[in-house]
Formats: C-alpha cells, structure tokens, sequence
C-alpha cells in the first residue's frame, strides 16, 4: 500500500491512503490519525489500511478525492530518528579520491552513518530554503526505509523483517560546510539541513520482485531543472543492504516504530549511468581535468527525483522541489 500526509495546517498532518496510480486518496482518520500512529501499532492498523487500500484500488472507495503530492508534507513530517548511512561506497571514494584522502579499507566492511536531523522535514512539493549559494548547495537522491520496533542488537537475519516502509528522500547537503564540520572531529550539523521526501511511503510489497527484503532494484532518477543527470540503479554497488544498516544502527541501542535509516547517495561505478549528486560529477571533473566544471545549485534551480518501476509507474511520487533565499 502506498500512504502519505495531507497538509491540514498541524505539524503533523493527516494520514491518507493514495491509489497505486496516484489518481486518488482516502483520508485515514477512522483508522489511524498520523503515519507514526500505525508504526506504533501496525499489526493492529496496518490490515485495515491494507483494506481501505484495496477499495481505493478498486474504485470503491465512496469518499476518495483527487491525490495532489502539493497538498502533502513529508510521509513522516517528524521523526523520532533519521540515521543516514553511505551504503553505496563509491559515492564515498569518488569524494574521497577528488581531495586526494586515503579510502580506510574499513568503510568497505562497515557503514559509514550520521545522525541528521528529524524535527523538521521537507514536504515533496516544497521549496528548499538556504542562506547562500556560497554554501554549495547540493541534493542527494537516496532510498529510505521506516522500521517498527528494532531490539538492541539486533541481528542482520532478523533485521529484514522490521521494515515496515520505504521512501525516497533529498537529503540536502552543503558541501562547502562540510570540510570545517568535519576537521572538527565531531561530524556533520550545519552542513545537513532539513531533509525532503517524496509524498508516499510504500509497503515493500508494492516494489515487486524490485524488492529482495534488502535491496531496491530500480533506478534512482535525478533532474536538474529539466535536464536527467543520472539514473543509477538502486540495487547495485550498495555495499550494505538494508538489514545490515539496520544491525549496525542497532548495535548498542533499541530503534524506535518511526526510525527512518537511509541508504546514503545512491551511486554506481557505469559512469554512463550519471549521478545522483552534483559532488560527484565535480569530482570526476577533479579527477579528469584538473578542476570542477560544474556549480552548485543558484536560487531558481528545480531538483527533480523520482522512481519509475517496469510498469513506468511512479513508486514514491515525485520530489520536485525548487531552490530558493532563505529570507529571516
């Protein structure tokens, strides 16, 4: 099933179930109120939607309306947590490789992850806000999924069954923030902003045979304004799936129903397949030439990220945000 968050003025919004066309919605209210209502309780809540789901699909839901993605926040406008991993290593190395670092061997055989911030994320049809472009804004086109409750310690083999959702988000990055945060020694903050997601968190079952319970294998489609700058595909070169993201996340501490982890900027080795962030184009630029070729984003640009499946079928709904000046 296929669920999002209709904007009715409150931080949180109200849950609604939109059809697998994306052609109409049903507010939820009678069953569950928000997303994190059901996370809480899904296999109470969860079979109901299920149901409501179905109906929608079949036409026979008497007061369903329009979808409009421009009418929803983001699927969890507030999250108890938002770990992000680097689950695609390449994207690591290219960046790593462009400023001459050594690449630890380690980040091979263990994720890289952050902790981002969950207060406050980007609704899918929102513009993003920013101070400067002297900042280097960037977008990072990256999977996410939401888990129920996850034990301490969790183990690999048993983390796959504690996916309840996935989504797709923009995770913002400011990229020239990033060297001082991290000569630091204490990780990102100012250099991550606030996240954005895609109008609708599906259930795994909706990707198909796209889905092995720990990868998504469909391509990740990126635009800057009008023009594709890539279209990796999600299901390869992600070193760590997605239950071993989760065990790691888990190693010393519970996860909580409403977790989200990300996948980190999907990226693959086919350069012909382009990128899923401007940092690394600039970096093969380094590599190649000498020098970066390539701005950030300017004021004005539009980012564009969605999923097609075999079908040519929207999975997320589009992220189609605009950059714009952040005026206090």
């Amino acid at each position: 099933m296929k669920l999002g968050t209709l904007d009715d003025g409150t931080r949180d919004g109200q849950l609604i179930v939109v059809s697998r066309d994306l052609q109409l919605a049903h507010l939820a209210g009678d069953i569950a109120p928000r997303l994190q209502s059901v996370l809480d309780d899904w296999q109470f809540l969860a079979p109901q939607l299920a149901d409501l789901y179905d109906a929608l699909n079949q036409g026979k839901a008497a007061q369903a309306f329009r979808f409009d993605p421009h009418q929803c926040l983001a699927p969890l406008p507030r999250a108890y947590q938002w770990a992000d991993g680097s689950a695609y290593v390449n994207h690591v190395e290219l960046l790593r490789r462009s400023r001459q670092a050594e690449m630890p061997e380690r980040f091979w055989q263990e994720p890289l992850m952050y902790q981002g911030g969950s207060d406050d994320f980007i609704g899918p049809c929102r513009p993003a806000l920013f101070a400067s472009e002297q900042w280097g804004i960037d977008f990072e086109a990256e999977v996410a999924i939401i888990v129920d409750d996850v034990p301490m310690q969790c183990s690999q083999s048993e983390a796959s069954g504690h996916i309840r959702l996935l989504m797709l988000a923009n995770d913002w990055s400011l990229r020239h923030l990033v060297p001082d945060e991290l000569a630091k020694g204490f990780g990102f903050y100012q250099s991550k902003p606030a996240t954005a997601f895609a109008p609708l968190a599906v259930t795994p079952d909706e990707l198909g045979a796209a889905w092995d319970g720990e990868r998504m294998h469909l391509p990740v489609r990126s635009y800057r304004n009008e023009t594709l700058v890539g279209q990796p595909q999600a299901g390869e070169d992600m070193v760590f799936g997605f239950p071993q993201l989760i065990e790691h996340a888990a190693k010393t501490r519970r996860l909580r129903a409403g977790s989200i982890i990300g996948s980190g900027t999907v990226s693959n080795r086919d350069r012909s397949r382009g990128y899923s962030c401007i940092a690394e184009i600039r970096a093969l630029e380094i590599m190649d030439q000498g020098l970066p070729n390539t701005a950030y984003l300017h004021f004005g640009e539009r980012i564009r990220i969605e999923v097609l499946d075999a079908r040519s079928e929207n999975v997320f709904g589009t992220l189609d945000q605009q950059v714009l000046q952040n005026h206090p």
